[in-house]
């Protein structure tokens, strides 16, 4: 009987067919679609940056493998890896490396330091805070070339200067008639195009430290105080760790911008008495020398070690933005 059964179940029944796939739902396409309506305005903004930007750096790569000097039209041709050769191992190209490095090294490390100082200032309360942060911030809204300007003939100016003014009003305070007049930028040329760039960018660290302040768990600075911490001791243990991360990221982000700095040293020193930097060799081989070949192989070195630079500040924001996330 039951093989009867499973016979008749055999020849009489098909098996169940699965079910059909569950089809996509209407709402990925019309996700997709408010997507690409969301994106599409931005378009030719993308398209403009891309040509703006990048054809340029394409057409300065592929220069930079050609021997092209203006002077000698008839002999271009395809130099290889000539030109970064020439780049690496000139003598003037190598210390303009390390003029670079020295100015980068120089004014940010200063900056910081200068910049560390008067944010911890300006987080105090105090009456006029508000006016005294907007005037802190004034010497990094002027044009670069106008604050080159301003140091070289305001400032650093032998005869008519400010600072051989007061030297000279010193002096006489002290009954002197023949008080020094030094010409600051022939006797110190580099500190000269440093401290100017300094007094620059400083507001720029103060900005970005003085936000890192304003960040800070106060709860926990107030309880450190009413367990008896001294000052010195929150800004050691509790203030400058927080810093650290606002301390990269300021010291990354002027690193990117000092490094490509040209309008101080054309400005105050013209690049005379070996002041004069990458930039600056740049502008005097492709513009003096007409040598394209190798500017544009000494613009290419420069960009990488600025992508390198640029590289480990994007590393720095995201980690900060991380950690903004997690609290």
């Amino acid at each position: 009987m039951s093989t009867t059964l499973e016979a008749g179940r055999g020849r009489g029944q098909q098996p169940p067919t699965p079910p059909p796939p569950p089809s996509p739902p209407a709402g990925g396409a019309l996700r997709r679609s408010a997507d690409w309506a969301r994106r599409a305005p931005l378009l030719p903004a993308l398209v403009f940056t891309i040509i703006v930007t990048q054809l340029p750096f394409v057409v300065t790569l592929i220069v930079s493998f050609m021997d092209w000097n203006a002077y000698y039209p008839d002999e271009r041709g395809f130099a290889g890896l000539r030109n970064y050769a020439s780049v690496l191992t000139d003598v003037n190209m190598r210390r303009a490396i390390l003029v670079t490095v020295v100015l980068t090294a120089v004014v940010v490390l200063v900056s910081l330091l200068l910049g560390m100082g008067i944010a911890l200032l300006l987080d105090r309360k105090f009456r006029g805070r508000g006016v005294v942060r907007t005037m802190m911030i004034t010497p990094f809204l002027i044009v670069p070339v106008a604050a080159a300007l301003l140091w070289k003939h305001a400032l650093f100016n032998p005869e008519y200067g400010l600072l051989n003014g007061m030297l000279t009003t010193v002096w006489r305070l002290f009954g002197s008639d023949s008080p020094p007049q030094p010409d600051w930028i022939t006797a110190a040329p580099l500190v000269s195009v440093e401290v100017a760039l300094i007094w620059q960018w400083t507001p720029f660290m103060m900005l970005i430290l003085l936000a890192g302040l304003q960040s800070r768990p106060l709860d926990v600075i107030e309880a450190a105080h009413i367990d008896g911490a001294t000052n010195w001791q929150i800004f050691r243990y509790m203030t400058f760790p927080h810093l650290r991360r606002y301390l990269e990221l300021g010291g990354l982000l002027g690193s990117i911008y000092i490094v490509q700095n040209f309008d101080a040293v054309f400005t105050i020193t013209s690049g005379g008495l070996g002041t004069a930097n990458l930039p600056y060799v740049i502008y005097q081989t492709f513009y003096q020398a007409h040598d394209y070949g190798r500017a544009s192989a000494a613009g290419v070195v420069v960009v990488i070690g600025t992508i390198a630079i640029a590289t480990f500040a994007l590393r720095t924001v995201s980690t900060l933005f991380q950690e903004e996330n997690a609290r």
